[in-house]
Order: structure tokens, then C-alpha cells, then sequence
């Protein structure tokens, strides 16, 4: 007998299947329309009373006030048994994404059947199906303050990113998930005939201040699994690949900033990764229905394999977060990096726009592996002058550790001096890169006048990587930080290390 997909009994059976509960909007409406944040808030609820499995919580608040939910399944009570793993999903960052969210609420309404109650004997699952609600009401990329959700991870001014951080910051979840969709219809791509064309794109971590074993298995163990998962289920896929087209630009892998939702939880050593599911071509709600299940299903396959692997999981982010809370005096940490070929062309699916079929092309420039370019020794901590409002602001926001400095005689205290100010490319942009010459302080360190920030602590590597002038993913290179670096003048943030 011929195996049907759930996408097939979907369309031929859209309130049947849902009968014994409340029905996801996006199947009532015949997948004619996309979720509303009431509808959304309304079905929630709904599910919520028909599950001892699940929790419904607002965990924050939009600009413009709408809640953030979060439907958290678990057997005993979230975050109560430690020896469960973990997971975090979260969807929709960008309010034009809307297939993140509805597979999110497909997704829901799966999981309290009785048959997937399995998972949640060894999972406790967060799933945030809304990140970014206003801009979901009118199907726009950005925040209401006009702000890009996932490039605001580092700096943390808006409500919704300070709201998945708290999340993060109380439950320390061991796998993460940041659903997305990607855009593959640019005009670049039509001119060259071709377009990308996966159902669903998987993103591991890139950022070599990772933990290696963590990113071993992410790109040799995860990667594999997900795609032959989403394959069985009848979806494409591939390894998330932005850039291109080729002979135009290069090829690479997602970036290594650490100012997006995967990389700012794996910075943390955090196994955690990016789904990016293909939009429509002219109208978000073109093949929807698709689109939501595809996401439904990748985010599926993360606990399965979550579910599979979890005693390898909690063993690998435990003992790499316990080398970060510890801290190493010295250890390097890469500031400065590039995207590199290594010899191995890609050979990539696509769509032909001469053919009309999926096709493949196989690309030269292909820079699939992060390289440093500069290393700088880990100190002890920084030195942050309390009347930098913002610094402080900040570091509060990191709920980072710090506390009052008070001059210890085994500690030497360094600073830059900036003599000049150039630029460095990072993946097509250009960046300031400061040179820099490092000098011991002469100055007085008054009680009260610093806040010690230590790299010993769960975010040390994020500490580095934000207060370092030459980092390329530093608070230097946002504008309302830029005052940090002066032509000609000392560095207000001071380092400090071991005599």
C-alpha cells in the first residue's frame, strides 16, 4: 500500500483529523489565512485546557503589549527533574515569517495526543510559538520599534529578545531551536536562471568559541539525521547555505555573529541550531499549508533526536558548560574571523528557471568552514566604568555577574590606547577595526568607580567577544555604542589579568 503523508491527509481531511480538540486556525480557515494573534492567543488557551501535558504562560510583553506565550509539555512539572533534557523552540522573530508559527501551533496539537506522550518522558519542551507578535499583525519583518529581532541578541534593547533571554537565562535549556523562514526569489537569482529550492534549510553553530565537541555533533550527527528525517517525510531539504548566486558571490554557512537567537544561546554552549523553511513566492500565504507542516516536521525531527540522544547531549553541554563557569585565564578566544574555502566544491539543489524542474549546480567558491583571524588571551574579567549608563544598562540586561571592584594586588589592570581607527569586511559588510596598542593602567582605581565583570561565568566567552575593542562582534560595532572608540584616546573598558 502506498504510504500517504500527513500533508496528503491534511488536505483531504483538514478539521477531521482535529476533531477531538480545538482546531489550529490555520487549518479552520482552509488554510486560506494566517493565524491572528487572537486566534493564536484563543486556540492556545483552548489546548491548554484539554492537556494535564501542557502549561500556557506569558512570559513577556511586545512593544505594543501584545503577550508572549510559552506552552510548555512536560510529565512532571517544567525544569523539576534534571535528569530530563531541555528544549527550547521559538518562532516567528520576524513578523513576515508566518510559517515558523503555524507549524508551531500544528505542532502543539500533535503533541498532546496520546501517542507523543513518549517524548516527554525523557524531554521537557518550551515552545514559543510568537516571538514577535505586532509584527505579525501586519506581516512586517521588524519589531514595532522597527527593530530586527535577530540581530538584537547581543545588545538586548527590545522587550522580545530581553524575553527569550530570561527564558534562557532561568531554565539553562540544553537544546534550542529558532525557527525562520528564508527568501530565495531575489533578483540576482532570476538573472541567473537559477533559485534555491528546499523545502526546510538546517543551520548549525558556526562560531568557533563554541565547544567543539558541540559543533561535531551538530554537523556529524544532527545534521544527518534531520535532513534523512525531513527526506522520509517527504520534505527537501539541505544544510542552511546563504550567499550566492555563484560566479556573483560566494557560498558559506550562517554566520558566525552571535548576535542572532542560535548563536547567542550557543555562544553559551547550548546545542542549538537555525531551521529556515522557504517562503512564498509573492504572498505569504502561498502554499502555506505545506510550508507550516514542513516546519512542523523539522521541528519534530529536533526531538526525536532529542529524545535519542539525550543522555550524549546533557553529557556534552554539561561538562562544556562547567569549562565555562569554571574559566580559563589566558585561553584563547577567536575575535576576528573569516569564512574559508578548503577545496571541497558544493554541489547544491536548485530550481531552473529555464527548465522549470529542481535541478543541480555545483559551486567553486564554496566557504564552508570558520576560520580565527585573531586570537586574544581570555582575561580574568573587564572593567566597567559605572558612569557608562549604557554599559551598565547593558550588562544588566546579560544579567551577566559583576560586582563593585575592589583593587586585589595580584591583579594587573590594562588598557588600550586607540591610535587610529580602519575597517575590516565581515561576510560583505564593512566594519570598524580599531588598532590598538595595550598599556598597563596609571590610573587610580577609585572604590565604587568599576563593575568587576568576570569570564568565569556561563557567558565568559560572550563577555570577550562584546568588550573587546577589536572584535568584530563587539558592542563597538553598534552605533549606540560607537562612542566607546575615540581616534587617539584611551579605551574606556579595562582589562584584568593575573600579575
Amino acid at each position: 500500500m502506498k504510504k500517504t503523508t500527513l500533508s496528503v491527509l491534511l488536505a483531504m481531511l483538514p478539521v477531521f483529523l482535529f476533531s477531538q480538540g480545538p482546531v489550529p486556525p490555520l487549518v479552520a480557515g482552509n488554510y486560506q489565512k494566517v493565524t491572528s494573534y487572537d486566534e493564536l492567543s484563543t486556540f492556545i488557551r483552548h489546548i491548554d485546557e484539554q492537556s494535564g501535558l501542557l502549561t500556557v504562560e506569558t512570559a513577556g510583553q511586545s512593544v505594543e503589549g501584545r503577550n508572549i506565550y510559552t506552552l510548555s509539555f512536560s510529565l512532571s512539572g517544567f525544569g523539576l527533574d534534571t535528569s530530563k533534557i531541555r528544549v527550547l523552540i521559538f518562532a516567528q522573530q520576524h513578523g513576515n515569517e508566518q510559517s515558523g508559527k503555524e507549524g508551531a501551533l500544528l505542532l502543539a496539537m500533535e503533541l498532546i495526543k496520546p501517542e507523543n506522550r513518549y517524548l516527554f518522558e525523557k524531554i521537557d519542551l518550551m515552545l514559543v510559538p510568537q516571538v514577535n507578535p505586532d509584527g505579525s499583525e501586519v506581516n512586517q519583518r521588524r519589531n514595532a520599534n522597527g527593530a530586527d529581532l535577530n540581530r538584537n541578541h547581543l545588545i538586548l534593547t527590545e522587550p522580545e529578545t530581553r524575553t527569550l533571554h530570561r527564558l534562557f537565562d532561568q531554565y539553562r535549556f540544553e537544546v534550542a531551536l529558532d525557527v525562520h523562514e528564508y527568501s530565495p526569489y531575489g533578483e540576482a537569482w532570476k538573472k541567473y536562471g537559477y533559485r534555491k529550492n528546499s523545502d526546510i534549510t538546517l543551520g548549525t553553530l558556526t562560531n568557533t568559541n563554541v565547544d567543539r565537541k558541540i559543533r561535531l555533533l551538530s554537523n556529524e550527527g544532527f545534521l544527518p539525521y534531520i535532513l534523512s528525517y525531513l527526506k522520509e517525510h517527504h520534505f527537501s531539504s539541505f544544510e542552511y547555505c546563504p550567499g550566492g548566486p555563484p560566479g556573483i558571490h560566494y557560498i558559506r554557512h550562517s554566520t558566525f555573529d552571535i548576535n542572532d537567537g542560535r548563536q547567542s544561546l550557543g555562544i553559551q554552549n547550548t546545542f542549538s541550531f537555525i531551521q529556515e523553511g522557504m517562503n512564498g513566492t509573492d504572498d505569504f500565504i502561498e502554499n502555506i499549508r505545506h510550508r507550516a507542516l514542513g516546519q512542523m516536521t523539522g521541528m519534530q525531527g529536533l526531538l526525536e533526536y532529542s529524545f535519542r540522544h539525550k543522555d550524549q547531549i546533557k553529557r556534552l553541554v554539561d561538562s562544556a558548560r562547567k569549562t565555562l563557569i569554571a574559566g580559563t585565564p589566558n585561553e584563547p578566544v577567536s575575535i576576528q574571523s573569516e569564512h574559508i574555502q578548503t577545496g571541497q566544491p558544493l554541489i547544491i539543489p536548485l530550481f531552473s528557471y529555464f527548465s522549470g524542474k529542481d535541478t543541480v549546480i555545483t559551486v567553486a567558491d564554496y566557504r564552508p568552514v570558520v576560520a580565527s583571524l585573531l586570537d586574544i588571551g581570555k582575561p580574568l574579567g573587564y572593567l566597567i566604568p559605572v558612569q557608562s549608563l549604557l554599559l551598565m544598562e547593558w550588562a544588566d540586561r546579560q544579567k551577566l555577574v559583576s560586582s563593585p571592584y575592589i583593587e586585589n594586588p595580584g591583579h594587573k589592570i590594562e588598557q588600550y590606547f586607540i591610535p587610529g581607527i580602519d575597517s575590516i569586511d565581515f561576510e560583505g559588510d564593512r566594519i570598524v577595526d580599531p588598532n590598538i596598542t595595550v598599556k598597563e593602567f596609571q590610573g587610580k582605581i577609585v572604590p565604587g568607580a568599576y563593575y568587576l565583570v568576570p569570564t568565569a561565568q556561563l557567558k565568559g566567552n560572550l563577555v570577550v567577544l562584546a568588550l573587546e575593542p577589536k572584535s568584530m562582534l563587539g558592542l563597538v560595532t553598534y552605533n549606540t555604542y560607537a562612542y566607546l572608540l575615540k581616534e587617539g584616546t584611551d579605551f574606556p573598558i579595562l582589562r584584568v589579568t593575573q600579575k
